[in-house]
C-alpha cells in the first residue's frame, strides 16, 4: 500500500488539533485553504468560549469568510482532523466549499460518512468533493490519547 505524505493543510490543521487539546478542548483542528494559502484556521474552542457552535470547522470557515468579505467559499477547500458533525456538514454546504478532507472517521459523532449523511439529503443544496483518510492515524492517535487521559 502506497502512503501518500500528509499535505501541508492537513499538517497545519494536526498542529492545531495538539493546541486544543493543550487548552483542554477536544483536539480537532481545521483550515480552510484558496489557491494555496490558508485563509482560515481554527481548532475546538467550545470550552473555552462556552460557545457550543465554536467547533474548529465552524471557527475555520468564520475565518475564512471574513478574509474573504463573503459568506460564500466557493473555489475553498477545508482540511479537518476528524469527521465533521452534522452541524459542521451543514455550515460546509450553506459556505459552499469546493471540497472537503478530513483525517479520522467518527463513526459515532460524524455526519459526512455516518450519523446524519447530510451531503446525501435531498435538502443539501451543495456538495462538496469529499476526501478521507489523510492524516488519519495521526488524527485517531491524538483523539485515543486526549479521551484516555479523561477517563
Amino acid at each position: 500500500m502506497t502512503r501518500w505524505p500528509t499535505p501541508e493543510p492537513m499538517q497545519r490543521a494536526l498542529e492545531l488539533a495538539r493546541m486544543a487539546a493543550e487548552a483542554g478542548e477536544v483536539p480537532v483542528g481545521a483550515v480552510v485553504v484558496k489557491h494555496g494559502a490558508i485563509i482560515g484556521e481554527g481548532h475546538n474552542l467550545t470550552r473555552t468560549s462556552s460557545d457550543p457552535t465554536a467547533h474548529a470547522e465552524v471557527v475555520a470557515i468564520r475565518r475564512a469568510a471574513e478574509a474573504l468579505g463573503s459568506e460564500r467559499l466557493e473555489g475553498c477547500a477545508l482540511f479537518v482532523t476528524l469527521e465533521p458533525c452534522a452541524m459542521c456538514a451543514g455550515a460546509i454546504a450553506h459556505a459552499r466549499l469546493a471540497s472537503l478532507t478530513y483525517a479520522a472517521s467518527d463513526p459515532k459523532g460524524g455526519g459526512v460518512e455516518h450519523g446524519a449523511r447530510v451531503f446525501e439529503q435531498a435538502q443539501c443544496h451543495h456538495r462538496p468533493e469529499v476526501y478521507t483518510g489523510i492524516g488519519e492515524a495521526e488524527a485517531a492517535d491524538l483523539l485515543r490519547g486526549f479521551f484516555a487521559g479523561r477517563r
